[in-house]
């Protein structure tokens, strides 16, 4: 094996993005929407953010400018609304979009297996996304260190983000997961910790409710809302939508991003554990190209001095990574470089990508869970099966016309990344089996709604045969030509029956001839028929028609 790189991380950001599935609010629990819940919670964890454009233009910041102009019209009305309020009830103009923010987690302390010293970051951003009419909230966790080793760097973006452990090696140490994580306070104290190692947990919860549990330390970050196979009430609950590991961004600045082999680069953008310098993650067949399918190199060139700014972009999907040059400022400055872009711009993209896919398998999820509340042998399952697909068919075309887009910026890189990242992610497929499977939903229920409303005329046709008889009969004896009141009970039943009988004959030999009658009458009414084909169709009428 060979030896790591030795190549110190000058600066380093990681913004981990979690979709995660809301599940329906409970009927009475008073609430409207999902962050209701939070609004309303007396600990007030979690605080709305106000909208990022103040009243006085003068305390408009440039990087706030500078991400809304990133964006597409249609984009930005998404992102921010015509006017970005998130102080009512979101409405039309409105961005759909509420966020809101604890303030109580500074820090972060990790601790490797293998590795005595704790590694301690700053913890930037802790958000909660909401998207108003779609049951997904993005959990957002930003944190941040300084002068590490490039390796430590890979084992935090591959360990971090880990929401439950793969598995357990024989000594009870928790696969792919840090050791511990623990969430500081201000006062360095600690308010939760990870508990990766409790295996009995992990098992009991997926053998009792074939659902993964979660690390107590995410579970905290997300009260007061409630995982939803906890047994504890709360009328906010959520589960996961993907696997245990959560999608993720890094932002890196080292001396010389020349300096990184092609071994590095490959575990930097598979977010990989951390090895040697010239081993690649992957068997060399199946990253031969590598550099096509997940460099993003417009603005890396090793080969080029003159102080440009080598700038090489990552991207597989499951994680995105930015690295440039320490010393340059158009890659470091917070305010107008490309760290300033890469926690604005770059996130939403990579918001706006996770959220689609989220969006589309929360929906997905959800059809499939009404198809196998289906039973066909039950009216009532029946008629709650066609009102949970036409909510579902519903909410569909929302998110279609209000969320979803192919196009985000015209800024190139933004353009080429957001199609470079939703290849990876596999939206579009993911986007045309739903469509495709809806379709399917809605063709079944065009179909049933016709078959019954043939079966409805069928009913009603046999009933107006039959009136049809009483009809006639009873209205020959009440027309008052002849003088049937001073007949015989005899006599009368006797014209009774002498009208019923013929009455339906007759009735039964019109159906009998009914279609070929109908072909009579569609022939009389077609004007550019000749009265020789009327009556040779009329004459058609009284045939015996041959099988």
């Amino acid at each position: 094996m060979t030896e790591m790189s030795d190549i110190a991380v000058r600066d380093f950001r990681q913004i981990l993005i979690w979709p995660l599935q809301l599940m329906p609010l409970p009927q009475g629990c008073g609430l409207l929407n999902h962050w209701d819940y939070l609004d309303r919670d007396p600990n007030r964890t979690w605080v709305e953010l106000d909208d990022e454009f103040p009243e006085r233009p003068e305390d408009f910041q440039e990087r706030h400018y500078r991400e809304f102009a990133a964006f597409l019209p249609h984009v930005q009305r998404f992102l921010y609304g015509e006017r970005a309020s998130r102080t009512g009830r979101t409405t039309y103009g409105e961005s759909p979009i509420r966020i809101f923010r604890r303030a109580d987690v500074k820090k972060a302390r990790l601790r490797f297996h293998g590795q005595a010293a704790a590694t301690e970051v700053d913890v930037v951003h802790t958000d909660l996304y909401f998207f108003f009419d779609v049951d997904v909230a993005i959990l957002v966790v930003e944190i941040a260190a300084r002068d590490i080793h490039l390796s430590r760097a890979q084992e935090i973006i591959y360990r971090f983000g880990r929401a439950y452990p793969a598995g357990w090696s024989e000594s009870g140490a928790a696969l792919n997961c840090p050791e511990s994580v623990e969430w500081l306070g201000a006062d360095g104290a600690v308010l939760a910790a990870s508990d990766y190692q409790a295996r009995t947990k992990y098992l009991a919860s997926v053998c009792k409710d074939q659902a993964s549990a979660i690390s107590f330390h995410w579970e905290y970050l997300l009260a007061p809302m409630m995982l939803n196979q906890r047994a504890q009430v709360a009328p906010v609950r959520y589960r996961q939508l993907e696997f245990h590991r959560m999608p993720t961004m890094a932002w890196l600045a080292v001396d010389d991003p020349r300096a990184l082999t092609r071994a590095d680069f490959m575990r930097l953008a598979f977010a990989s554990a951390p090895g040697g310098a010239t081993e690649t993650p992957y068997a060399p067949g199946f990253l031969a190209d590598f550099e096509q399918r997940y460099c993003y190199d417009r603005f890396y060139d090793p080969l080029r001095g003159d102080g440009w700014t080598n700038t090489r972009v990552l991207c597989s999907g499951q994680s995105f990574v930015a690295i440039g040059p320490a010393g340059h400022a158009l890659f470091i400055d917070p305010e107008r470089g490309f760290l300033s872009q890469f926690r604005h711009q770059y996130f939403l993209l990579g918001l706006i990508a996770h959220f689609h896919r989220a969006a589309i398998l929360m929906l997905s999820d959800r059809l499939v869970a009404t198809v196998s509340r289906l039973d066909i042998e039950s009216n009532a399952s029946v008629s709650q099966f066609r009102h949970d697909i036409r909510l579902t068919l519903e909410t569909f075309l929302r998110f279609t016309h209000r969320y979803y887009f192919s196009e985000v910026s015209d800024q190139l890189p933004m353009r080429d990344l957001f199609r470079m990242w939703v290849g990876h992610l596999g939206t579009d497929r993911l986007f045309a089996e739903l469509r495709d499977e809806l379709g399917d939903m809605s063709s079944y229920l065009e179909t049933d709604l016709l078959r019954r409303q043939a079966k409805t005329i069928l009913t009603l046709t046999i009933t107006t045969l039959l009136s049809l008889i009483g009809t006639v009969t009873t209205g020959f004896l009440g027309m008052n030509l002849f003088s049937h009141a001073d007949m015989s009970a005899i006599d009368r039943t006797l014209i009774f029956f002498a009208v019923l009988i013929p009455t339906t004959l007759l009735l039964l030999y019109t159906v009998m001839v009914s279609r070929r009658f109908a072909e009579f009458l569609d022939a009389l009414a077609d004007e550019g028929a000749s009265w020789r084909e009327r009556w040779s169709a009329f004459a058609t009428v009284w045939r015996r028609s041959r099988r």
